[in-house]
Order: C-alpha cells, then sequence, then structure tokens
C-alpha cells in the first residue's frame, strides 16, 4: 500500500480543447463544431496527406481522425475538407490563456500544448468557490466567447488531473478524481497503453511481464520494476497509484525529456547526397531546441522510414556517446554513422531524429584533440540569436537551397503548416 498522507494534495485543473484546430476552423466558417463534419488537412493537391484534425462527428461516423491521410476520406457530400489556418489557431489559443488568467495568476498556468494547459486553482478557491466550480466557469467562459467545446480533468496532482481527463472529463465535460478514486478509475485500465505515460514499447513489455492492467501494475514487485526499467521502473510503480511529485509546468515523466523531431518528406528522396542534406537540417533544428533550454544530450537517435512504394520499413538506431553536446554537426557526425551502418538505398520518405540523455548546459570537459570545442558551442547560441532577431530563415546553411532542402520552406509556415 502506498501511504497518501505525504502525497501533494493540489487542485490541478488539466483543460483540453476538444479537436481544437477542427472546432476553430468550423466557427471560422459559421459550423457548429459539435454537429458539423468538417477536416483539417495540409496540401489538398497531394492526396498522401495528413489529415491534422477531424470534428467530433468525422471521427465518430466515418472513423478519420489525426494521423489518417487525404485519400481516406470518404466521399460524402456532408464533409467539408479545410485547409489549416495555424497563425489563427495560435492567436485563439493565446486568448484562451487569458480566460484563465482571470481567475489565476500567470505562474499558475502551465501550457502544456496549443490546445491543452494545466492550472494551479488552490490560492483561488476563497475567490472563485471549489475546484469543480472554477473549472465549469471556465469551461462556460470558453462556449460562450469563443465557441468552442472543451473538457476539464481535475485531481491532486498534474497526472491525476490529465488521467482524470483522458479517462473520465472528455466523456462528460467536467469531472474530478482523488486519490480514493485510484482504485476503482484507474486500476481497471486496460490495454495499458490507454494509461498517460505508456506507449506501445513499454506495453509490450510489461505484458511479457503479465502486467495487463494499471492494477497489476501497482501490486506488482516495485524493485523488479526498477532492475528492469531504472528509474523509470518506480514511476510506473507510483504513477500507477496516482502519486505524481512533479511541479507545475515540470515535466510529468521527470528524467524523460528529449528533443526531437520527424518530418513526413513531400516527395520521395532516392539519393543519399539529397538525403543527408535533410537530416542535416534536421540536426540543425534539434540542436537550436536543445540551445534554446541551455541543455545538451548523449544519446543521439535516427529514423528512416520507407516509402510505400518499397513496401515501408526502416530503422530507428541510436548511439550514446561520451561527451554530452549541442553542436549541429556533432550530432550530424553521429547520424552519418548510424545512416551509413544501417540504410540499405530504398527510397525514403519520412526522417526523425532525437536528442536524449539530457543534462544542463553548465561545463564542457576539455578534449586535446578539439581545442576548438568552446567555439563550436558558442557559435551555436550566436546563431540562434540571429534567428531569433531577424527570424528562422535569415540563416540557412547552404544545403538549405539546394532542390533536397526543406528548411527554406518550412521557415514560412506556422506549426509546419500554412498560416
Amino acid at each position: 500500500m502506498v501511504d497518501y498522507s505525504t502525497a501533494p494534495q493540489n487542485k490541478i485543473l488539466c483543460v483540453d480543447m476538444k479537436s481544437f484546430y477542427a472546432s476553430c476552423s468550423a466557427v471560422i466558417y459559421g459550423l457548429d463544431p459539435m454537429q458539423c463534419y468538417l477536416v483539417v488537412a495540409g496540401n489538398h493537391d497531394r492526396q498522401g496527406s495528413v489529415v491534422l484534425a477531424a470534428s467530433p462527428r468525422v471521427k465518430k461516423e466515418f472513423g478519420i481522425k489525426t494521423g489518417s491521410r487525404l485519400f481516406e476520406i470518404p466521399n460524402d457530400p456532408r464533409i467539408q475538407v479545410v485547409e489549416p489556418k495555424m497563425a489563427t489557431y495560435l492567436r485563439i489559443s493565446t486568448e484562451i490563456s487569458r480566460v484563465f488568467n482571470r481567475y489565476v495568476p500567470k505562474e499558475a498556468i502551465h501550457t502544456y500544448s496549443v490546445d491543452e494547459s494545466f492550472i494551479k486553482v488552490d490560492g483561488a478557491i476563497h475567490l472563485w468557490g471549489d475546484a469543480y466550480t472554477i473549472a465549469q466557469k471556465i469551461k462556460s467562459d470558453i462556449e460562450r466567447e469563443f465557441q468552442l467545446p472543451c473538457a476539464v480533468g481535475i485531481g491532486p496532482n498534474m497526472l491525476m488531473a490529465k488521467l482524470c481527463l483522458d479517462l473520465d472529463a472528455k466523456k462528460k465535460g467536467v469531472e474530478e478524481w482523488t486519490y480514493e478514486d485510484v482504485p476503482t478509475k484507474l486500476w481497471s485500465v486496460s490495454p495499458l497503453r490507454e494509461m498517460w505515460g505508456i506507449g506501445r514499447r513499454v506495453e509490450k513489455t510489461l505484458n511479457g511481464m503479465g502486467i495487463f492492467t494499471v492494477g497489476q501494475l501497482a501490486r506488482y514487485d516495485l524493485e523488479k520494476l526498477e532492475k528492469k526499467f531504472g528509474i523509470m521502473g518506480n514511476q510506473l510503480y507510483y504513477h500507477a497509484w496516482g502519486i505524481d511529485l512533479s511541479e507545475l509546468g515540470a515535466p510529468i515523466v521527470e528524467g524523460q525529456i528529449s528533443f526531437g523531431k520527424s518530418q513526413i518528406l513531400l516527395r520521395d528522396y532516392k539519393e543519399e547526397e539529397e538525403i543527408k542534406h535533410v537530416i542535416l537540417e534536421m540536426c540543425e533544428e534539434v540542436a537550436r531546441r536543445a540551445r534554446m533550454h541551455r541543455k545538451v544530450g548523449r544519446t543521439i537517435s535516427l529514423g528512416i522510414g520507407y516509402s510505400q512504394d518499397e513496401l515501408g520499413g526502416g530503422f530507428y538506431r541510436s548511439r550514446t556517446i561520451t561527451q554530452p553536446t549541442n553542436v549541429t554537426m556533432e550530432l550530424y557526425r553521429v547520424c552519418l554513422e548510424l545512416f551509413y551502418e544501417h540504410y540499405n538505398g530504398k527510397t525514403v520518405r519520412q526522417i526523425s531524429l532525437a536528442l536524449g540523455n539530457i543534462v544542463d548546459d553548465k561545463e564542457l570537459q576539455l578534449d586535446l584533440f578539439d581545442m576548438d570545442a568552446y567555439k563550436k558551442r558558442d557559435l551555436g547560441y550566436v546563431v540562434d540569436s540571429i534567428r531569433s532577431r531577424f527570424g528562422a530563415g535569415s540563416l540557412l546553411r547552404a544545403v538549405s537551397y539546394t532542390a533536397a532542402g526543406t528548411a527554406k520552406h518550412r521557415a514560412t509556415l506556422v506549426g509546419g503548416h500554412k498560416m
């Protein structure tokens, strides 16, 4: 049994905007987000374009969801396919955050994504009522002022609020979970991937250990979990009991931070040099994100997905280096090693890259064989400052101006799509 007396006893709201992109577009076109048949997709000239969002009725009646392809959308006259308006979506998201700010200070708001936020309301209860009342007020304000639907999960910590949202509140509108609800509402969850924080790979490993429900995970031997998963085993165990010690704004799963980028290419890439050009651009972006947070990483991962014409497939491999880095060319060097070791010459359509095993960028170990290491590290920050001031497209590598480059085009987009 877990002792809840020392666990966080906060009042955290997790607010989720239902089918946010599709709902925003529906309102823009004068439609009811909950009743219309609307799909948001990128380039309409390509049947392989990815669906970014679908209204609830399209999801329910046609099975079309985020990640579906344009060619999968039925030829039904009721379904309206529109292009994304990313700048508008971001502006609306900012305005919704101002609604939260009416009830709590900015320090009590953590924007988790463009359509999801955590709000700590402990200090506002004496002004507005209990957490459930505040959640209802926020939901009502958003629906009245923006005509957008949302759901709110409430819990004593960030994890419980998120689980309550995903597993309960999305069906009911507003719902609250306490630690007393864990055995009846959380432990029955199966398959395990339905619990936030457990992906298919971890689920498969847990299934191999005879664990198929969250309740079985909660009652499993903690030492065995730690031996199998390390610190993550400890987190899995306590999360199964609803325990989360993260502060508002901190990652829900501590130690699992990484910086990554993935893109589906606009066409098939067959030439090695072209593929390497895109990998270099992506190394630049991942390194920039790490520098933005003053972080460096030891583990570099490269994923290559082959074209459907090649019957799919691909590889995803990682390598851990001795000296943590956020230098673009160092990431690129390791990615090239992985590429040459595992690439089999097939046509490429998707590339992903990640920098993990993250630590703070505080010190640099001297290397007699690389006396310019400090200069390389500082150069990255200088380049970032120029781009921050003059725009992402103000300073690009030469490969971005080749036929293979994608960075020049992506610099004109918001969130990877047209404004």
